[in-house]
């Protein structure tokens, strides 16, 4: 079997269709035809059911399906990186959470051109999970995101964590309570953002027993693109107690012991600041997003120093871009302007 085969017998099972396949990958009908006929002869098994409309896959075509796929991914992520190495891009494609955005990536810019103007840097917006691909597929170098990722062809950094900070209405009875505690949000309607969930399922076996918190870990958060104009409500009632819980806020309240009464989710965060704002609820952000709508909505800190959302860096194991050390150093000497305390870290394959 040959790559060409392969790539044809994909398109055929995405799309259900010899000639929707032929449109994408510019080959004829009959060619298609020939080519999944040559892997099935070679193979000595059927993975098409050519009977039915639209195509069916056998089930060892399925099988097959599921496995080739990752192979198939795996080698056009080698193949883009070998073509890095061997032409390195002059441009520092940099991917981001709009979270990170509010906060100090724009002086570690500013600080990375200073000390190298002829740098040309590309940044985007793009979720934490879909770094991962993007770094793969060469559309981005490196990425700025709050999720540790198990990926055998990532590597990943962990910056700094940031504290979390609650967001209130102005006319919100707390909003000038300068130490806010979980248990005494947990009356009000808590906004949901993520479109990311935690990787780990945790349970909640104490909910509303106690304030004191049980060893919490940091929430990760991941903001998906502010530019989303879908938004989507979801009013729920109060979870049960042994549910599973992945949400990153959730989680954090559930770590304190803590449910809300009620939570509503949302398609971003500038949606959720639009509805504290509007008096519908509360939420936490990153203490960076404390500057965003102040005439309407009131930042108070948390009193929990493990109540944190931390701040990762993550790029190929194998080809790392030339400009990220000088990165990383502009990252590192932002922190140290700003006062911010930080673990000194480098990449693995950085000299």
């Amino acid at each position: 079997m040959d790559l060409k085969q392969l790539k044809a017998f994909i398109a055929i099972a995405d799309l259900r269709s010899f000639s929707a396949a032929a449109t994408q990958t510019g080959l004829s009908q009959p060619s298609l035809s020939r080519l999944i006929k040559q892997l099935e002869t070679e193979m000595g098994v059927v993975l098409i059911d050519r009977y039915h409309r639209p195509l069916h896959l056998t089930d060892a075509g399925a099988f097959f399906y599921e496995k080739i796929s990752a192979v198939l991914t795996e080698i056009e992520a080698v193949t883009s990186m070998t073509q890095r190495l061997s032409m390195p891009s002059s441009t520092l494609n940099i991917g981001f959470v709009p979270s990170v955005l509010y906060g100090l990536l724009p002086d570690i810019i500013a600080t990375l051109k200073q000390s190298n103007p002829d740098i040309d840097v590309n940044l985007k917006d793009i979720s934490s999970y879909q770094q991962i691909d993007a770094l793969k597929s060469g559309e981005i170098d490196i990425g700025f995101g709050r999720f540790a990722h198990q990926d055998p062809w990532i590597q990943q950094i962990l910056l700094r964590h940031e504290r979390y900070v609650v967001a209130l209405p102005k006319a919100h009875p707390l909003a000038q309570v300068r130490a806010q505690r979980l248990i005494d949000l947990a009356n009000n309607r808590l906004i949901l953002y993520h479109q990311t969930h935690l990787p780990i399922a945790t349970t909640v076996s104490t909910a509303f027993s106690s304030s004191k918190p049980k060893s919490p870990a940091s929430s990760p958060i991941d903001t998906d693109s502010a530019a989303q104009q879908h938004t989507s409500l979801d009013s729920q009632a109060p979870l049960g107690q042994n549910e599973p819980i992945t949400e990153p806020l959730l989680h954090l309240f559930a770590q304190y012991g803590v449910s809300p009464f009620m939570t509503t989710t949302v398609s971003d965060l500038q949606v959720a600041l639009g509805l504290v704002a509007a008096g519908e609820g509360i939420t936490l952000v990153p203490a960076s997003l404390s500057t965003v709508r102040t005439e309407q909505i009131s930042y108070q800190r948390l009193i929990h120093e493990n109540a944190t959302s931390p701040i990762y860096l993550h790029t190929l194991k194998d080809c790392v871009h030339p400009s990220i050390p000088d990165l990383l150093t502009a990252t590192y000497q932002v922190y140290e302007q700003r006062g911010i305390t930080y673990r000194p870290q480098k990449f693995a394959s950085m000299p």
